[in-house]
Protein backbone atom coordinates (compact mmCIF):
# COMPACT_ATOMS: atom_id res chain seq x y z
CA UNK A 1 0.00 0.00 0.00
CA UNK A 2 1.05 3.33 -0.91
CA UNK A 3 1.32 6.56 1.34
CA UNK A 4 -0.63 9.24 1.30
CA UNK A 5 0.74 12.15 0.31
CA UNK A 6 -0.88 15.40 0.77
CA UNK A 7 -0.99 18.34 -1.63
CA UNK A 8 -1.51 21.69 -0.41
CA UNK A 9 -2.94 24.25 -2.77
CA UNK A 10 -3.25 28.12 -1.51
CA UNK A 11 -5.89 29.82 -3.73
CA UNK A 12 -6.45 33.49 -4.05
CA UNK A 13 -7.91 35.57 -6.89
CA UNK A 14 -6.49 33.56 -9.75
CA UNK A 15 -10.01 32.17 -11.12
CA UNK A 16 -8.16 31.60 -14.76
CA UNK A 17 -6.08 29.12 -13.56
CA UNK A 18 -7.02 27.45 -10.88
CA UNK A 19 -8.76 24.38 -12.82
CA UNK A 20 -5.78 23.82 -15.05
CA UNK A 21 -3.67 23.42 -11.78
CA UNK A 22 -6.09 21.20 -9.97
CA UNK A 23 -6.60 18.85 -12.94
CA UNK A 24 -3.00 18.63 -13.26
CA UNK A 25 -2.91 17.01 -10.00
CA UNK A 26 -6.28 14.74 -10.09
CA UNK A 27 -4.06 13.38 -13.03
CA UNK A 28 -1.23 12.43 -10.96
CA UNK A 29 -0.18 9.12 -11.53
CA UNK A 30 0.43 8.66 -8.25
CA UNK A 31 -3.19 8.23 -7.06
CA UNK A 32 -3.33 8.20 -3.06
CA UNK A 33 -3.34 11.59 -2.77
CA UNK A 34 -5.18 14.11 -0.31
CA UNK A 35 -5.56 17.40 -2.04
CA UNK A 36 -6.02 20.89 0.27
CA UNK A 37 -7.68 23.56 -1.71
CA UNK A 38 -7.18 26.56 0.42
CA UNK A 39 -9.80 29.50 -0.95
CA UNK A 40 -8.11 32.74 0.92
CA UNK A 41 -10.94 34.79 0.60
CA UNK A 42 -10.69 35.76 -2.21
CA UNK A 43 -13.69 37.54 -4.01
CA UNK A 44 -13.90 35.62 -7.80
CA UNK A 45 -14.94 32.36 -8.52
CA UNK A 46 -12.06 30.48 -6.67
CA UNK A 47 -14.37 29.54 -4.04
CA UNK A 48 -16.89 27.89 -6.57
CA UNK A 49 -14.15 26.07 -8.82
CA UNK A 50 -13.00 24.25 -5.78
CA UNK A 51 -16.13 23.07 -4.18
CA UNK A 52 -17.23 22.55 -7.57
CA UNK A 53 -14.30 19.96 -7.89
CA UNK A 54 -14.23 18.89 -4.33
CA UNK A 55 -18.11 17.37 -5.02
CA UNK A 56 -16.37 15.18 -8.11
CA UNK A 57 -12.94 13.85 -6.50
CA UNK A 58 -13.89 12.82 -3.07
CA UNK A 59 -9.41 13.09 -2.68
CA UNK A 60 -9.93 16.79 -2.20
CA UNK A 61 -10.69 19.04 0.57
CA UNK A 62 -11.54 22.40 0.52
CA UNK A 63 -10.99 25.18 2.98
CA UNK A 64 -12.22 28.43 2.92
CA UNK A 65 -10.95 31.24 5.26
CA UNK A 66 -10.70 35.01 5.52
CA UNK A 67 -7.83 36.63 3.63
CA UNK A 68 -4.36 36.49 5.90
CA UNK A 69 -2.10 35.65 3.18
CA UNK A 70 0.14 33.56 1.49
CA UNK A 71 2.18 31.79 4.87
CA UNK A 72 -1.62 32.09 6.60
CA UNK A 73 -3.31 30.10 3.70
CA UNK A 74 -0.46 27.57 3.99
CA UNK A 75 -0.59 27.58 7.91
CA UNK A 76 -4.24 26.46 7.52
CA UNK A 77 -3.44 23.51 4.47
CA UNK A 78 -0.45 21.98 6.98
CA UNK A 79 -3.09 21.77 9.77
CA UNK A 80 -5.70 19.63 8.09
CA UNK A 81 -2.79 17.73 5.92
CA UNK A 82 -2.67 13.65 7.12
CA UNK A 83 -0.48 12.50 4.68
CA UNK A 84 2.80 10.56 5.28
CA UNK A 85 4.77 13.62 3.29
CA UNK A 86 3.24 17.17 1.97
CA UNK A 87 3.71 18.76 -1.44
CA UNK A 88 2.90 22.61 -2.36
CA UNK A 89 1.48 23.62 -5.45
CA UNK A 90 0.20 27.14 -6.45
CA UNK A 91 -2.75 27.70 -7.54
CA UNK A 92 -1.47 29.10 -10.59
CA UNK A 93 0.87 26.74 -11.63
CA UNK A 94 0.85 23.53 -12.59
CA UNK A 95 2.94 20.11 -12.41
CA UNK A 96 3.53 16.90 -14.73
CA UNK A 97 1.35 13.75 -14.56
CA UNK A 98 4.28 12.10 -13.07
CA UNK A 99 5.50 14.99 -10.44
CA UNK A 100 4.43 13.17 -7.20
CA UNK A 101 5.07 10.02 -8.23
CA UNK A 102 8.98 10.62 -9.08
CA UNK A 103 9.68 12.56 -6.24
CA UNK A 104 7.77 10.42 -3.68
CA UNK A 105 10.06 7.13 -5.55
CA UNK A 106 13.29 9.68 -4.71
CA UNK A 107 12.07 10.08 -1.01
CA UNK A 108 11.54 6.25 -0.81
CA UNK A 109 14.96 5.51 -2.47
CA UNK A 110 17.24 7.55 -0.74
CA UNK A 111 15.19 7.57 2.55
CA UNK A 112 15.18 11.17 2.43
CA UNK A 113 13.15 13.33 4.70
CA UNK A 114 13.16 16.08 2.01
CA UNK A 115 13.10 16.03 -1.91
CA UNK A 116 14.68 18.78 -3.80
CA UNK A 117 13.92 18.90 -7.49
CA UNK A 118 14.17 21.56 -10.22
CA UNK A 119 11.55 23.56 -11.73
CA UNK A 120 10.15 24.88 -15.70
CA UNK A 121 9.28 28.19 -15.82
CA UNK A 122 6.57 29.04 -18.33
CA UNK A 123 6.37 31.91 -20.69
CA UNK A 124 4.16 32.67 -23.61
CA UNK A 125 6.39 31.71 -26.20
CA UNK A 126 9.08 29.25 -24.41
CA UNK A 127 9.72 27.44 -21.50
CA UNK A 128 13.04 26.94 -19.26
CA UNK A 129 14.23 25.06 -17.07
CA UNK A 130 15.92 25.04 -13.39
CA UNK A 131 17.78 23.37 -11.23
CA UNK A 132 19.34 23.74 -7.80
CA UNK A 133 23.34 25.01 -7.80
CA UNK A 134 24.31 21.62 -5.50
CA UNK A 135 24.82 18.88 -7.42
CA UNK A 136 21.95 16.52 -7.92
CA UNK A 137 22.71 13.19 -4.97
CA UNK A 138 21.31 12.23 -1.71
CA UNK A 139 23.16 14.47 1.52
CA UNK A 140 23.61 12.45 4.71
CA UNK A 141 26.08 12.69 7.53
CA UNK A 142 29.43 14.84 6.11
CA UNK A 143 27.47 15.46 3.00
CA UNK A 144 24.78 17.11 4.75
CA UNK A 145 27.20 19.13 6.86
CA UNK A 146 28.49 20.36 3.68
CA UNK A 147 24.84 21.31 2.25
CA UNK A 148 24.29 23.43 5.21
CA UNK A 149 27.60 25.41 4.16
CA UNK A 150 26.03 26.32 1.00
CA UNK A 151 22.79 25.55 0.89
CA UNK A 152 20.85 29.70 1.08
CA UNK A 153 24.13 31.05 -0.60
CA UNK A 154 27.90 30.16 -1.63
CA UNK A 155 30.13 31.83 -4.06
CA UNK A 156 31.59 35.24 -4.60
CA UNK A 157 28.21 36.81 -3.66
CA UNK A 158 24.22 35.73 -3.66
CA UNK A 159 24.11 32.15 -5.31
CA UNK A 160 21.76 29.38 -3.97
CA UNK A 161 22.90 26.38 -3.25
CA UNK A 162 19.02 24.74 -3.10
CA UNK A 163 16.36 26.97 -4.38
CA UNK A 164 14.40 28.97 -1.95
CA UNK A 165 10.87 27.75 -3.47
CA UNK A 166 9.02 25.20 -1.44
CA UNK A 167 7.11 23.87 -4.16
CA UNK A 168 9.31 22.09 -6.04
CA UNK A 169 9.81 19.77 -3.04
CA UNK A 170 8.43 17.36 -1.21
CA UNK A 171 8.44 17.03 2.95
CA UNK A 172 7.75 14.77 5.55
CA UNK A 173 4.99 15.86 7.08
CA UNK A 174 6.34 15.92 10.86
CA UNK A 175 9.10 18.06 9.54
CA UNK A 176 6.94 20.78 7.42
CA UNK A 177 4.71 21.10 9.68
CA UNK A 178 7.34 22.37 12.89
CA UNK A 179 9.01 24.58 10.45
CA UNK A 180 5.25 25.76 8.76
CA UNK A 181 3.64 26.84 11.40
CA UNK A 182 6.35 28.56 13.26
CA UNK A 183 6.65 31.02 10.33
CA UNK A 184 5.41 34.31 10.81
CA UNK A 185 2.64 35.42 9.16
CA UNK A 186 3.79 38.87 8.61
CA UNK A 187 6.17 37.62 6.40
CA UNK A 188 5.43 38.47 2.65
CA UNK A 189 8.80 38.84 1.57
CA UNK A 190 10.97 35.48 1.38
CA UNK A 191 7.71 33.61 2.44
CA UNK A 192 9.27 30.08 0.93
CA UNK A 193 12.77 31.06 2.14
CA UNK A 194 11.65 30.96 6.05
CA UNK A 195 10.47 27.37 5.23
CA UNK A 196 12.91 25.87 3.14
CA UNK A 197 16.22 26.66 4.84
CA UNK A 198 14.71 25.69 8.29
CA UNK A 199 13.39 22.10 6.95
CA UNK A 200 16.89 22.02 5.31
CA UNK A 201 18.64 22.40 8.62
CA UNK A 202 15.96 19.85 10.10
CA UNK A 203 17.02 16.77 7.99
CA UNK A 204 19.39 14.11 8.41
CA UNK A 205 19.05 13.34 4.44
CA UNK A 206 18.09 14.77 1.25
CA UNK A 207 17.96 14.19 -1.83
CA UNK A 208 18.58 16.83 -4.73
CA UNK A 209 17.54 15.37 -8.18
CA UNK A 210 17.26 16.81 -11.95
CA UNK A 211 13.78 16.15 -12.81
CA UNK A 212 12.43 19.08 -13.02
CA UNK A 213 7.94 18.49 -13.43
CA UNK A 214 7.10 21.69 -11.52
CA UNK A 215 5.51 24.70 -14.04
CA UNK A 216 5.84 27.49 -12.81
CA UNK A 217 3.58 30.11 -15.04
CA UNK A 218 4.99 33.50 -15.27
CA UNK A 219 1.75 35.56 -15.97
CA UNK A 220 1.57 39.06 -17.31
CA UNK A 221 0.73 40.44 -14.01
CA UNK A 222 3.24 38.77 -12.27
CA UNK A 223 6.02 40.15 -14.93
CA UNK A 224 5.07 43.73 -13.38
CA UNK A 225 6.55 43.99 -9.72
CA UNK A 226 4.59 45.77 -7.48
CA UNK A 227 6.29 48.90 -6.72
CA UNK A 228 5.68 49.33 -2.55
CA UNK A 229 6.23 52.95 -0.33
CA UNK A 230 9.98 52.47 0.31
CA UNK A 231 9.35 52.55 3.96
CA UNK A 232 6.94 49.60 3.94
CA UNK A 233 9.50 47.42 1.21
CA UNK A 234 11.78 48.02 4.01
CA UNK A 235 9.92 46.75 7.06
CA UNK A 236 8.93 43.65 5.34
CA UNK A 237 12.44 43.01 4.25
CA UNK A 238 13.38 43.71 8.06
CA UNK A 239 10.65 41.35 9.17
CA UNK A 240 12.36 38.53 7.06
CA UNK A 241 15.73 39.33 8.63
CA UNK A 242 15.13 39.24 11.66
CA UNK A 243 13.31 35.94 11.42
CA UNK A 244 15.91 33.98 9.73
CA UNK A 245 18.72 36.12 11.46
CA UNK A 246 16.58 34.58 15.01
CA UNK A 247 16.19 31.34 14.23
CA UNK A 248 19.87 31.10 12.72
CA UNK A 249 20.73 32.54 16.65
CA UNK A 250 19.35 29.38 17.78
CA UNK A 251 20.96 26.93 15.50
CA UNK A 252 24.62 25.39 16.44
CA UNK A 253 25.83 26.17 13.22
CA UNK A 254 24.63 29.96 13.52
CA UNK A 255 28.12 30.60 12.13
CA UNK A 256 27.80 28.62 9.03
CA UNK A 257 24.01 29.97 8.38
CA UNK A 258 24.36 34.11 9.40
CA UNK A 259 26.73 35.17 6.74
CA UNK A 260 24.40 33.42 4.12
CA UNK A 261 21.56 34.73 5.44
CA UNK A 262 23.17 38.56 5.46
CA UNK A 263 24.16 37.58 1.47
CA UNK A 264 20.78 36.46 0.98
CA UNK A 265 18.41 39.35 2.65
CA UNK A 266 21.12 41.99 1.23
CA UNK A 267 20.59 40.99 -2.78
CA UNK A 268 16.96 41.04 -1.78
CA UNK A 269 17.50 44.84 -0.87
CA UNK A 270 19.58 45.50 -3.68
CA UNK A 271 16.86 44.42 -6.04
CA UNK A 272 14.04 45.62 -4.37
CA UNK A 273 15.45 49.18 -3.89
CA UNK A 274 16.86 48.79 -8.00
CA UNK A 275 20.67 49.29 -6.30
CA UNK A 276 20.19 52.22 -4.42
CA UNK A 277 20.15 53.55 -1.05
CA UNK A 278 16.12 54.17 -0.17
CA UNK A 279 17.06 57.84 0.88
CA UNK A 280 20.35 58.69 0.16
CA UNK A 281 23.10 58.56 -3.00
CA UNK A 282 24.59 55.54 -2.52
CA UNK A 283 24.72 52.80 -5.31
CA UNK A 284 25.46 49.22 -5.36
CA UNK A 285 26.41 49.57 -8.54
CA UNK A 286 30.61 49.99 -8.88
CA UNK A 287 31.19 52.75 -10.93
CA UNK A 288 29.72 56.15 -11.38
CA UNK A 289 27.01 57.24 -13.88
CA UNK A 290 25.74 60.89 -12.84
CA UNK A 291 24.30 62.76 -15.87
CA UNK A 292 25.18 59.88 -18.19
CA UNK A 293 22.85 57.97 -20.94
CA UNK A 294 22.67 54.62 -19.42
CA UNK A 295 21.07 51.02 -21.01
CA UNK A 296 19.35 48.88 -18.48
CA UNK A 297 20.27 45.03 -19.12
CA UNK A 298 17.31 43.03 -17.63
CA UNK A 299 13.67 43.42 -17.23
CA UNK A 300 13.05 41.24 -14.33
CA UNK A 301 12.23 43.02 -10.55
CA UNK A 302 15.90 44.15 -10.50
CA UNK A 303 15.33 45.70 -13.93
CA UNK A 304 12.29 47.19 -13.18
CA UNK A 305 13.24 49.30 -10.08
CA UNK A 306 16.26 50.13 -11.46
CA UNK A 307 14.14 52.14 -14.19
CA UNK A 308 11.84 53.25 -12.04
CA UNK A 309 14.78 54.54 -9.71
CA UNK A 310 16.22 55.96 -13.14
CA UNK A 311 12.51 57.45 -13.69
CA UNK A 312 12.32 59.45 -10.67
CA UNK A 313 15.48 61.08 -10.27
CA UNK A 314 17.66 63.08 -12.18
CA UNK A 315 21.17 61.04 -11.69
CA UNK A 316 21.08 59.71 -15.04
CA UNK A 317 19.22 59.47 -18.43
CA UNK A 318 17.47 56.11 -19.46
CA UNK A 319 18.49 55.28 -23.11
CA UNK A 320 17.08 51.60 -23.71
CA UNK A 321 16.26 48.60 -21.75
CA UNK A 322 16.33 45.29 -23.02
CA UNK A 323 16.16 41.62 -21.93
CA UNK A 324 16.29 38.29 -23.98
CA UNK A 325 12.43 37.97 -22.87
CA UNK A 326 11.57 41.54 -24.63
CA UNK A 327 8.93 40.49 -26.13
CA UNK A 328 7.35 38.15 -23.17
CA UNK A 329 8.01 41.59 -21.61
CA UNK A 330 6.09 44.06 -24.28
CA UNK A 331 3.03 42.00 -23.80
CA UNK A 332 2.76 42.45 -20.22
CA UNK A 333 3.18 46.77 -21.20
CA UNK A 334 7.02 47.31 -20.61
CA UNK A 335 9.08 48.89 -23.17
CA UNK A 336 11.86 46.55 -23.53
CA UNK A 337 13.65 45.90 -26.40
CA UNK A 338 16.11 42.85 -27.63
CA UNK A 339 19.39 42.79 -26.91
CA UNK A 340 21.09 43.38 -30.28
CA UNK A 341 19.27 46.75 -30.16
CA UNK A 342 22.36 48.21 -28.22
CA UNK A 343 24.38 48.27 -31.59
CA UNK A 344 22.06 50.53 -33.07
CA UNK A 345 21.84 53.08 -29.21
CA UNK A 346 23.82 55.66 -28.17
CA UNK A 347 24.94 55.34 -24.53
CA UNK A 348 27.55 55.76 -22.31
CA UNK A 349 26.90 52.98 -19.94
CA UNK A 350 24.78 49.50 -19.72
CA UNK A 351 23.41 48.45 -16.17
CA UNK A 352 23.56 44.91 -15.32
CA UNK A 353 20.66 44.40 -13.06
CA UNK A 354 21.67 40.97 -11.73
CA UNK A 355 22.76 40.21 -8.07
CA UNK A 356 24.40 36.65 -9.72
CA UNK A 357 28.09 37.44 -10.49
CA UNK A 358 28.39 34.51 -13.18
CA UNK A 359 25.61 35.87 -14.94
CA UNK A 360 27.25 38.81 -14.60
CA UNK A 361 29.94 37.87 -16.32
CA UNK A 362 28.32 35.61 -18.81
CA UNK A 363 26.03 38.81 -19.87
CA UNK A 364 29.44 40.84 -20.19
CA UNK A 365 30.92 38.40 -22.91
CA UNK A 366 27.70 38.54 -24.83
CA UNK A 367 28.10 42.23 -24.69
CA UNK A 368 31.35 42.50 -25.86
CA UNK A 369 30.64 40.13 -28.60
CA UNK A 370 28.27 42.89 -30.01
CA UNK A 371 31.20 45.02 -29.61
CA UNK A 372 30.59 47.31 -26.37
CA UNK A 373 33.36 48.17 -24.49
CA UNK A 374 33.72 46.24 -21.05
CA UNK A 375 34.63 49.93 -20.14
CA UNK A 376 30.79 50.66 -20.55
CA UNK A 377 29.74 47.52 -18.76
CA UNK A 378 28.64 48.39 -15.14
CA UNK A 379 27.66 45.29 -12.56
CA UNK A 380 27.09 45.49 -8.54
CA UNK A 381 29.71 45.60 -6.41
CA UNK A 382 29.59 44.13 -2.84
CA UNK A 383 31.46 45.50 0.05
CA UNK A 384 33.44 43.37 2.21
CA UNK A 385 31.60 43.98 5.29
CA UNK A 386 28.23 42.46 4.17
CA UNK A 387 26.30 43.80 7.00
CA UNK A 388 26.98 46.97 7.28
CA UNK A 389 26.22 47.37 3.18
CA UNK A 390 22.45 45.85 4.44
CA UNK A 391 22.62 48.37 7.30
CA UNK A 392 21.60 51.17 4.41
CA UNK A 393 19.10 49.41 3.08
CA UNK A 394 17.06 48.06 6.05
CA UNK A 395 17.74 48.37 10.12
CA UNK A 396 19.64 45.32 11.10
Amino acid sequence: MFPLISIIVPIYKIEQYVGYCIESIIKQTYKQLEIILVDDGGDDLCGDICNLYAAKDPRIVVIHKENGGLVSARKEGVRRATGTYIAYVDGDDWIEEDYIEKLYHSAEASKADMVCAGFIRDLESKTVSFTDGIPAGVYDDEKIAGLRKRMISYGSFYKPGISTYVWNKLFRRELLTKVQLLTDDRITIGEDAAVTYPALLSCSRVAVVEYAGYHYRQRNDSMLKQELPKNEDRGLLAILYGYLSGWADRQKERDILTPQIIDYVLSLCIIRFGGREPDGDYSAFSGSFNRKKVIVYSAGTFGQKLVNRIKESDQCKLAAWVDDDYWEYRRACLDVDPVESVSGTEFDYILLATVNSDLAAEITCRLESLKVDRDKIISISVERDRKAMLKRYIDV
